[in-house]
């Protein structure tokens, strides 16, 4: 199974889906905070997730509940660039375990992963849009009963297509 996006549309097997991207479209992402949804083929690694806002989770993925000291680091001068962290950390990251739904499910893409290059961007995720689907600084959001309905037919195989 896998999904395409393509103009603020998520195509998922028979499903035409509204999304939220980048503020700047969908593009060569260039560095950290370029606002642009990074054009390519990309592999899910895993999802994390809100046990306590979301139960039964039914996936064949591997799935990590979001404690409340867990971030994404998305300061290029630590080693632990765009990877999943556990804080306190003196560098800068972007916390998970938030009061808005947002993150309540996050598909991590490998977008910048295996290598790792600095300032190249980080946290490309597919998470829960805002109200009126506001853009987003380079994720994809969708509406959270859609993202626990495409979960469902995920396998490690699987991939998501930013075209």
């Amino acid at each position: 199974m896998h999904i395409l996006i393509k103009k603020k549309k998520l195509i998922f097997k028979d499903y035409r889906i509204k999304c939220a991207l980048g503020k700047r479209g969908i593009g060569v992402k260039k560095k950290e905070g370029d606002l642009i949804t990074p054009l390519g083929l990309f592999k899910i690694k895993y999802i994390l997730y809100r046990k306590d806002r979301v139960k039964n989770l039914i996936t064949s993925l591997k799935k990590i509940p979001i404690t409340k000291k867990m971030g994404w680091c998305d300061d290029s001068n630590s080693k632990k660039y765009n990877q999943l962290i556990k804080y306190p950390s003196k560098y800068s990251f972007e916390k998970l375990y938030r009061r808005d739904n947002v993150y309540d499910i996050v598909i991590v893409l490998n977008y910048n992963m295996n290598p790792t290059k600095k300032n190249k961007g980080s946290a490309i995720f597919i998470h829960i849009a805002k109200k009126n689907y506001k853009n987003t600084e380079g994720c994809v959001a969708i509406k959270k009963t859609e993202l626990i309905k495409i979960a469902k037919y995920l396998k490690i195989k699987s991939y998501v297509r930013i075209a």
